[in-house]
């Protein structure tokens, strides 16, 4: 028996028969935008560049350890700490839902199913369109809004999960529907 769809187009062989449910597929993981460690990444450099000069080669006087554990307190704080609170924001968008990850050290998930149905609006501040970015606010009858802030091409985003939305609603295959898959690029590491 041949796999074919339609006119003498074939089937994948991954592709469930008619009737099976299809299986989640990631369309798109996104991050905030990467500007936000622009103002760390100065600083570490500023940091890096000065600090040689204030210690001096000479000797290790008490003042000059102060300054170089002052360095790296200040480098930890600002730079270290904001690159591992960016890492740890991240927005998966899958064929069936919305799964939001936030936080260090004290880890929150959210998620929200296509199937439910939201009102999808897209906030630019006149930086966000300078920069190609946006906070897009997914509005679900039952919960609070949840907002995905500063996120890259954000218009795009906001598509693809309208179309998501429409064929979870209408029951139909939302990979064949949107034809965006994958938007972002995406790996099968974190589901």
């Amino acid at each position: 028996m041949s796999l074919t769809c339609g006119i003498n187009k074939r089937m994948s062989s991954d592709t469930p028969a008619p009737g099976s449910i299809m299986p989640e597929r990631v369309v798109a993981r996104v991050r905030p935008h990467g500007r936000r460690l622009i103002p760390s990444v100065i600083l570490f450099v500023g940091v890096v560049g000065i600090t040689p000069y204030a210690l001096g080669l000479d000797s290790l006087e008490p003042w000059r350890l102060a300054i170089a554990i002052g360095a790296g307190v200040l480098v930890f704080t600002c730079v270290v700490l904001p690159y591992l609170a960016w890492l740890g924001t991240r927005t998966t968008i899958t064929t069936r839902r919305i799964v939001v990850r936030r936080g260090v050290f004290v880890r929150e998930r959210r998620e929200l199913l296509h199937s439910r149905g939201y009102d999808i609006s897209v906030r630019r501040t006149p930086l966000q369109m300078v920069l190609g970015s946006g906070d897009v606010r997914v509005i679900s009858s039952a919960d609070y809004p949840l907002v995905v802030k500063d996120v890259p091409q954000p218009i795009l985003l906001q598509s693809a999960l309208h179309e998501l939305v429409e064929s979870a609603l209408s029951g139909a295959s939302a990979t064949s529907a949107t034809g965006i898959a994958p938007v972002f690029g995406s790996s099968n590491r974190d589901r």
